[in-house]
């Protein structure tokens, strides 16, 4: 509730939220829909929602507050229906999971809420209509930094279903972990020659700068494109001047909230693509056909990723060990270094974890570039005592596909064969200068 005074001012000019009001304060006007406070504000702001469709606070204190219309934005309105679709148009499968590209405002407490429904998302993007027929199917909602690798398991099924009769599928969920399933689906798609794309948003939808309709309506034109595979489409700059598809085994999220957050690691895009439909290829992409592909989501959930840095102690190696895990990814410094000297090497924890059969890898903690152990002492000792290097493979990607390969195998020199087979794109052939930072 806002203070008794601006309450008491709310009353006497006979504004309610949900009415636009004009408010004068310290020689600046402001114009907007009047919003409820929320929980955690200061009780003598009002918020306004702008027409460019930002939210600011004014202090009252001092402020004049004329009504200029009754009713406005937040006020209850006639639904207006779900999306029509036509039958006619190409056929696409949007997997809703949560997250905040289905998430807005609540404006009792400031933070993000869920939306009452997928459909309710795609209501706020009807150009959808003109070129796709598009189907919805939510097999779970929860926001990216709680989902396990049995959501990917139930994800991979549900997806491998869709294709069966739609041209492409999109999969939505929180942008936070989202690299991680673009990875789990590019590895438990096997024969996949159909277009599946991964997206989000890094604003929610009732924000002016939200990202997540752009982000969308591209996701859908890959879906009928020529192209195959897992990839994830977002923004490409921090405007809305174009989406960038890359691949899912190549990608992270590199920033906390720009639009563009997420960028190839080791890779450029596959595409470039514009809301109209235009796309640029900006290099060889798998073309789409007939086979369908199968889900196959055998995962080994007893994996982990350790990173080292000045200090670590190699305990907290045991540590995973002594729980039965089966494999580990350890984020190696420059092109391949672990702590090797002194009371914290961790050769000796190392060597222990591969006689008791678990795999050890390694993975360049830097993001970018090429693993080498020969190059220094330190490199060949930790490749002596089990670590086994994963050439220019991300870390996240490297977790993901060694759950699912140990999931395949309990042999860990077929595990190693299967590491550095490229599956997805995941292993470069060589690195190329134009992909750092791109």
């Amino acid at each position: 509730m806002y203070s008794r005074k601006v309450a008491f001012l709310l009353k006497e000019k006979k504004i309610s939220v949900g009415d636009t009001v004009k408010v004068e304060s310290s020689g600046n006007f402001y114009e907007g829909v009047l919003m409820p406070r929320i929980e955690t504000g200061d009780t003598n702001c009002i918020v306004l929602k702008l027409e460019n469709g930002y939210n600011i606070g004014v202090k009252c204190t001092n402020a004049k507050i004329t009504k200029t219309d009754s009713g406005g934005s937040q006020k209850k309105v006639p639904d207006s229906g779900a999306l029509k679709f036509r039958s006619k148009k190409p056929s696409v499968s949007l997997i809703t999971t949560g997250g905040t590209i289905t998430s807005k405002i609540d404006y009792k407490t400031g933070g993000v809420t869920s939306l009452t429904s997928p459909e309710e998302l795609l209501q706020k993007v009807p150009q959808l209509a003109d070129f796709v027929n598009m189907r919805i199917e939510s097999p779970f909602t929860t926001m990216s930094e709680s989902l396990t690798h049995e959501h990917w398991q139930a994800l991979a099924k549900v997806v491998a279903k869709e294709l069966k009769h739609n041209e492409g599928v999109i999969v939505t969920q929180g942008t936070d972990t989202l690299h991680y399933t673009a990875a789990a689906l590019s590895f438990m798609l096997r024969g996949l020659d159909k277009p599946v794309i991964v997206t989000g948003a890094q604003r929610s939808t009732d924000r002016g700068s939200s990202d997540g309709f752009m982000n969308l309506v591209c996701s859908a034109r890959i879906a009928i494109s020529d192209m195959a595979g897992v990839g994830v489409c977002m923004h490409g700059t921090m405007n809305d001047d174009y989406c960038m598809f890359t691949r899912g085994t190549k990608v992270r999220k590199m920033h906390t909230s720009r639009r563009d957050a997420f960028r190839p690691i080791n890779d450029i895009p596959l595409a470039k693509i514009w809301p109209d439909g235009r796309i640029e290829k900006l290099q060889e992409v798998p073309k789409r056909g007939k086979l369908g592909a199968k889900a196959d989501t055998l995962f080994e959930e007893k994996v982990a990723i350790i990173k080292s840095y000045p200090g670590c102690a190699p305990g907290i190696i045991d540590y995973y060990v002594g729980n039965g895990y089966r494999g580990l990814v350890l984020g190696a410094t420059g092109i391949g270094q672990l702590p090797t000297y002194g009371k914290n090497s961790w050769l000796k924890s190392i060597k222990k974890a591969t006689e008791k059969g678990v795999l050890v890898c390694g993975a360049a903690e830097t993001l970018y570039g090429r693993m080498n152990p020969n190059v220094y002492t330190e490199g060949r000792l930790c490749r002596e005592a089990g670590v086994f290097y994963l050439e220019d493979m991300p870390i996240e990607t490297a977790y993901v596909k060694l759950g699912w390969v140990l999931g395949h195998t309990k042999s860990v020199e077929k595990a190693k064969k299967m590491m550095l087979t490229n599956y997805a794109g995941e292993i470069s052939k060589r690195t190329l200068q134009g992909t750092f930072l791109y």
